[in-house]
């Protein structure tokens, strides 16, 4: 019963603090997102920090660092995205017409479906949508897209610029020298586990980018490298960001081509990229440092994308990180995610 009731406990804990992430999702995910993207940008703090730069004034240089380059990536993208953004209802006229050739079968299942609504007796349903107007839903998105900004912005400048203060409070805290001990190798393997992955998929990503890119430009893809921007910053949503490219790619190909086969060229372009990122260079570059289980990316992919959104995709690996972090470091005998350097300290602990 003691154990029953223990668990039934922590249970309760773990379904409260899901229904408490989910209602806070506007101030928590924004925070979360600064933390992850804080831990990237750290060593550039440490950096000037060892010059003798306050803290603050480093903190503020990283956030400055992390602004512009954002600003310019989205200055890049911007006026060819806007551009594509017009061709809509082309792009649409021309993959009905590159459609047409599945005209026929479409219309055999249309036949079949009237027939079976004859002999079942079904009748048509007319189901009408209600949408609401454009102009509104910017008019209501807009404050809260900007507030979450402000908060994401605050929340990284802050902690960057607070980071040892941090540590060394939670580490003041601990009562006994093992917990403390324990906790000091936590906050140590979150930084370098995050940090290092972040690092290295940024890389990858933009080694990514620029492959898709000019494999589109060689192939006459109007916008190459805009696609090639959108390749790499959709490939930090592991699994859900390639199958999203690889819809625009199609999309993108049926506008800009007039056969079939060469419209899905690009698409197969990137798949096979992808797949030599995915199967041979991530797994060269991140495998010597962690070893990440597929199905566990995949629930704590799902799992973040149903709490946050495409903010949670992005910090559902990072998240996964510090949870098995935290784990090895109490849990005797976890040595997930160790490099053979680390596992090699830890088998000489008591």
């Amino acid at each position: 019963m003691t154990r029953g009731a223990q668990a039934a406990t922590i249970a309760l804990a773990i379904v409260a603090s899901i229904a408490g992430l989910y209602a806070m999702r506007f101030l928590a995910a924004p925070v979360a997102l600064a933390i992850v993207v804080g831990l990237m940008l750290s060593p550039i703090a440490e950096r000037l920090e060892s010059r003798k730069m306050p803290p603050a004034v480093s903190a503020a240089v990283a956030v400055v660092v992390f602004i512009l380059l954002v600003g310019f990536l989205i200055a890049a993208v911007a006026a060819p995205l806007t551009s594509w953004a017009g061709r809509v209802p082309e792009m649409w006229r021309e993959l009905q017409l590159q459609l047409s050739s599945l005209s026929q079968p479409l219309e055999m299942v249309q036949s079949i479906r009237d027939e079976i609504r004859k002999v079942t007796g079904g009748s048509d349903v007319t189901v009408s949508v209600e949408e609401g107007s454009p102009v509104e839903s910017v008019a209501v998105l807009a404050p809260a897209l900007i507030a979450q900004v402000l908060i994401f912005l605050a929340s990284l400048y802050f902690f960057i610029a607070t980071r040892d203060q941090t540590r060394l409070t939670v580490l003041r805290l601990c009562s006994g020298r093992l917990l403390r001990w324990r906790v000091a190798h936590i906050f140590r393997d979150v930084e370098e586990l995050v940090a290092n992955y972040l690092l290295a998929i940024t890389i990858i990503n933009i080694g990514l980018g620029f492959a898709v890119g000019i494999s589109l430009w060689l192939i006459g893809v109007p916008s190459a490298l805009l696609w090639g921007a959108m390749a790499g910053l959709l490939n930090f949503v592991v699994y859900i960001g390639p199958i999203t490219m690889a819809v625009i790619l199609v999309v993108v190909g049926f506008a800009s081509f007039d056969t079939f086969w060469a419209s899905i060229l690009p698409m197969i372009i990137f798949l096979l990229i992808h797949g030599a990122e995915a199967q041979f260079v991530t797994p060269s570059v991140i495998g010597r440092r962690m070893t990440l289980n597929p199905f566990l990316v995949f629930l704590s992919i799902a799992f973040w994308l149903w709490l946050w959104g495409p903010i949670g995709g992005f910090v559902a690996i990072p998240a996964l990180l510090v949870f098995f972090a935290i784990a090895r470091n109490i849990l005797p005998g976890f040595e997930w995610a160790l490099s053979e350097e680390r596992r090699r300290q830890y088998s000489r602990l008591p």
